[in-house]
Parts: C-alpha cells; sequence; structure tokens
C-alpha cells in the first residue's frame, strides 16, 4: 500500500538515536505491522540516511523528512525531489518546524515535488501561514502551532481555533489541500479532537517513537479513528 488514505497518520522519525540504522526499519516495520492489523492509514519519514533501505522493505507509504527545491547535478549535501522519488518514497515534509525554509523555496519545491510525483506536506506555524501555503497547492498542510509543539499541551486543551481556523483559511483557498494536526498529539482522543477540528490526520513523533512500547502507543492513537 503506497498510496495515503485519509484519514492518515503520519509518524516522523526525526533523528531519534531510537531509529539510528536498522532501527529505522524495525520502527517502520511495527508501523505497517498496526496498519495492517487496524486498516488504518499510516506513513512513515524515516531518518535521511535510511530512507531507501525503508521505502524498499514495507508496504506502507513512506516520505522523506525533506527535500531541497534543487535539481539533479551539482548539488552535493542537498536532497533533490528526484533522488527521493527514486530511493521508493512516495513524498516528503517541507518547512518542519526543525528544518524552516524561505517562501520561495517552499513554492519551489511543492511544483518539483508535483512534477517528479510526489506527495509534499508542508508544515506551518499559523493559520495565516497555512492560508499563504495553500496557494502553492500541496497535497497536504499540517499546522504545527508552536505552542504545542514538544510540550504536554494537547491539542484537546489548547485552543481548539488554531486547528479550525487554519482548515478554514486552506478550504478558502483549495478544498483539495488537506489539513494535518502536526502537534500537540498525544494520545487517542487528541487524535479523535483534530478530525472533529476538520484535520484530516495527524502528523507526530515522540509519542510513538520515543515510547517504550511504540506498537501500544500506535495502537491507542489510531483507536479513535
Amino acid at each position: 500500500m503506497t498510496e495515503i488514505r485519509l484519514p492518515t497518520v503520519i509518524v516522523n522519525f526525526k533523528a531519534y538515536t531510537e531509529v539510528d540504522g536498522l532501527s529505522a526499519l524495525r520502527m517502520a516495520e511495527i508501523c505497517s505491522a498496526v496498519a495492517e492489523e487496524t486498516g488504518v492509514s499510516i506513513a512513515v519519514c524515516p531518518p535521511m540516511a535510511e530512507l531507501g533501505a525503508v521505502a524498499r522493505s514495507v508496504d506502507i507509504p513512506v516520505l522523506s523528512q525533506h527535500v531541497d527545491s534543487r535539481k539533479p547535478g551539482s548539488a552535493t549535501g542537498w536532497v533533490t525531489p528526484s533522488m527521493v522519488a527514486a530511493s521508493g518514497a512516495i513524498g516528503s515534509l517541507l518547512n518542519h518546524s526543525e528544518h524552516r525554509m524561505v517562501l520561495s523555496d517552499i513554492k519551489e519545491a511543492v511544483y518539483m515535488c508535483r512534477d517528479a510525483s510526489l506527495i509534499s506536506v508542508v508544515c506551518t506555524d499559523s493559520v495565516e501561514t497555512s492560508g499563504a501555503a495553500a496557494f502553492y497547492r500541496p497535497d497536504f498542510i499540517a499546522v504545527e502551532p508552536p505552542e504545542l509543539i514538544g510540550g504536554d499541551i494537547s491539542v484537546t486543551t489548547a485552543s481548539p481555533e488554531v486547528v479550525s481556523n487554519a482548515v478554514d483559511a486552506v478550504r478558502s483557498v483549495d478544498k483539495g489541500v488537506a489539513v494535518l494536526c502536526g502537534a500537540g498529539v498525544k494520545t487517542g482522543e487528541d487524535v479523535s479532537a483534530a478530525l472533529e477540528l476538520g484535520a484530516s490526520g495527524v502528523l507526530l513523533a515522540s509519542g510513538v517513537v520515543k515510547h517504550k512500547d511504540p506498537r501500544e502507543a500506535l495502537l491507542g492513537l489510531v483507536s479513535k479513528i
């Protein structure tokens, strides 16, 4: 299964030590097993060094954590869309809170991903930037309110309008762009709340990757879908 169905859960492995080397594949296999067991669409974003190995080994969607708006050729150290496509991945995150991009590069990267038949997931930090990013027509926009990143505050207890207003802003530009809740997702209840607010899924990381039992954590998260 290499396409993303809605609602979806995207698990970003980041660069945690828990997914160094072959551990990235084991984490992806856990996500794949939970997807098969529950029928929920689950995609993974492994570390860049393991992208190809994971993409060739699991049957769930695999995305890059980043891609640069660079063409093949003299681009040492950059990650080109064609490189990601050749790895077997189906898309990429863009402008994650830990890897910000300038607007012109986001726009170009979205277009280059589309030309390479890659899905683009643009991360944003506010209602305003979500609406602006929608003009580039990425496949997904993942809104990451700064106050929800990395802490203990969940989307169920924070101001819900951050998510719902982002959904409205994106839909007012292009109803074909799906919105994900990209922060503050800790439990199945948080996933349910995000969906009720109009999101088409969630983008999460540490709640699964750093959990003592990633399978148990992921099962709990998808239980409300």
